[in-house]
């Protein structure tokens, strides 16, 4: 299917208002042919002949007409913007919902700001199309093609003389759009580009302001800008050069009348009133060549917008859906990763992970920054494909799974908390907006965040800034807690959970979390010896390997990685970790 087909596909909907308009505009356009006749009736039978009886009523057809014709337009663009406001509705919605079901290598590979002009420039340059292009370029055809068939009725020599411009016109136009289109294929790029840069270092600010750099990222963004402008007048020199040339045409028409018509009425072939009547067709010739340069233009826009949206709308996920994927509405939670390696852009991110755990249990992966901890959980997630190797979850094959079934049975506490612009309530009930409030409550509890929670101006309907400004860290991580927790799922993964928070709080949570735990599979990656010491199982991890694993006694009477660890953040292996109870 290309970028048009696929445009029309959504047009289809919205055909019965097209086709009436294209009547309504068919009919409206065909009548202008009246007026002009009347005009060289009146010159005719009326001034030259002195029929003054037929005076006012060829006034009352001139305004009947006039009248008419303009109702019946209003009514034809009405038809028009609803049915382009309609496809913009259909295809934006499509769109979206394309980007929601894209895996995480797609948004790795694309900017927001970049996706963001998707569903806006370019979607309104489509609804341009639809309600103000196709409609005038109809339009303009039917007047062209009704003037040239008046004109032969009227006098053939002199309508001969018209046609020969058209095949000039069509080899300007032509020419115009063979240059025009990859220049606003440049300017579109320009503006996703422009609009990725704003967007990130808008969202960026603090940021920019911490450092000083507002400077320095103006001058970026003056070089986008520049681009920007750069491309939008390589286009406009573009149009700039043809338009000239097709106003040359229609007055090049207008000089043939005077000389050519004028000539003939002289000689008596034509009549002072078919002299008039011509004239009155003259527009319906010229304007649509003095609308051709625009119309163009319009038309290469709308073109460059249809392919960017469409490549977009066709990116294919790599993370798919089985065609016969196994439904399981719950999930026990046991999870096994047998030999899993997993590669990306050439580089070996994990290499022969094993371990089984089963529902009830808690596992904790530690390890250095970059060691693979929480790609492990991106495969659980399937978020990502392993590369080879599988990884079980109730001994089925995550991906022969339905992975929507999957991911709800999987509460996930992120490494990035994001929190969405609504009230604090709307962001832990994310995963079950109509959960009643007590459920709220209690999660909040159990994440220790309802005693701040209570403490701002409105409680739990006080509004969250975007991602999360206005809180701290630690707040923002408990949010984040207790979101996961609400879902009441059978596995639960909580990524570096509590490292923005005090030990005295990371306790607290660990100690309600034994509450809720029970009968859940639990994931912990951590940094602080604190928050796995009591898992059933840890890893360790090194490298995009698992180097140690065992229970906190194993791996501290061991004397391996994990010891130097707990060495360094304790100073002695012999002392209990702060805060630790010791056991699951």
């Amino acid at each position: 299917m290309t970028s048009f087909k696929w445009f029309n596909s959504f047009l289809k909907k919205h055909s019965l208002k097209m086709v009436v308009g294209l009547i309504i505009i068919t009919v409206v356009s065909v009548m202008s042919v009246i007026n002009p006749k009347v005009s060289g009736f009146v010159v005719d039978r009326v001034i030259m002949g002195k029929e003054y009886r037929f005076l006012w009523p060829c006034m009352a057809i001139l305004l009947g007409v006039s009248v008419f014709r303009e109702g019946f337009q209003y009514l034809a663009q009405m038809l028009f913007e609803r049915s382009s406001q309609g496809v913009l509705f259909d295809m934006r919605d499509a769109v979206y919902r394309k980007l929601l079901r894209e895996d995480f290598t797609f948004y790795n590979n694309n900017r927001t700001g970049d996706l963001m002009s998707r569903q806006t420039g370019d979607m309104d340059a489509v609804r341009h199309f639809v309600a103000f292009v196709i409609y005038n370029v109809f339009r303009n055809l039917i007047w062209l093609f009704s003037a040239v068939v008046m004109i032969f009725f009227v006098n053939v020599k002199l309508a001969l003389m018209f046609v020969v411009v058209l095949p000039i016109s069509a080899f300007f136009v032509y020419k115009q759009m063979m240059a025009v289109g990859p220049a606003f294929a440049g300017v579109r790029q320009c503006f996703s580009s422009l609009n990725a840069y704003v967007q990130e270092h808008i969202a960026a600010n603090r940021v920019v302001r911490a450092f000083a750099k507002e400077g320095f990222e103006f001058n970026r963004f003056e070089k986008e800008n520049a681009a920007f402008r750069a491309s939008e007048i390589n286009a406009s020199k573009i149009w700039q050069k043809y338009v000239p040339i097709f106003e040359f045409l229609g007055t090049v028409i207008n000089v043939i009348l005077m000389i050519y018509g004028g000539y003939l009425t002289i000689k008596g072939e034509m009549t002072m009133g078919d002299f008039v009547t011509v004239n009155g067709y003259l527009w319906m010739l010229t304007n649509p060549l003095r609308m051709l340069g625009w119309l163009i233009n319009d038309v290469m826009r709308f073109k460059a917008s249809i392919d960017k949206i469409y490549k977009t709308f066709t990116a294919e996920p790599d993370i798919k859906l089985p065609e016969h994927p196994v439904e399981k509405q719950h999930i026990e939670g046991t999870v096994e990763f047998d030999h899993v390696n997993y590669s990306t852009h050439g580089e070996e991110i994990l290499k022969d992970i094993c371990f089984k755990v089963e529902k009830g249990h808690s596992v904790g992966i530690l390890g250095n920054t970059g060691s693979g901890k929480t790609t492990v959980m991106n495969l659980l997630c399937r978020f990502y494909d392993v590369t080879s190797g599988h990884v079980y979850v109730d001994g089925t094959d995550v991906r022969e799974m339905n992975m929507y079934n999957l991911r709800e049975n999987i509460g996930m506490a992120m490494q990035d908390v994001f929190l969405f612009s609504d009230t604090i309530e709307g962001n832990i009930a994310y995963g079950d907006p109509d959960c009643p409030f007590e459920k709220v409550e209690a999660v909040a509890k159990l994440a220790d965040a309802d005693g701040f929670i209570r403490e701002m101006p409105e409680g739990y309907d006080t509004m969250v800034g975007e991602r999360g400004v206005g809180l701290s860290g630690g707040q923002k991580q408990r949010i984040s807690l207790a979101r996961a927790l609400l879902k009441d799922p059978p596995i639960i993964i909580l990524d570096d959970t509590t490292s923005a928070v005090d030990m005295e709080t990371e306790t607290q949570i660990q100690t309600a979390l034994k509450s809720v735990a029970a009968n859940r599979t639990l994931f912990v990656i951590a940094y602080r010896i604190s928050s796995v010491k009591d898992c059933d199982q840890i890893l360790v991890m090194n490298d995009g390997k698992i180097i140690e694993r065992g229970t906190h006694a194993d791996l501290v009477k061991a004397g391996g990685y994990y010891a130097s660890v707990y060495q360094h953040q304790y100073g002695n292996t012999e002392e209990e970790v702060p805060g630790s109870e010791g056991g699951n």
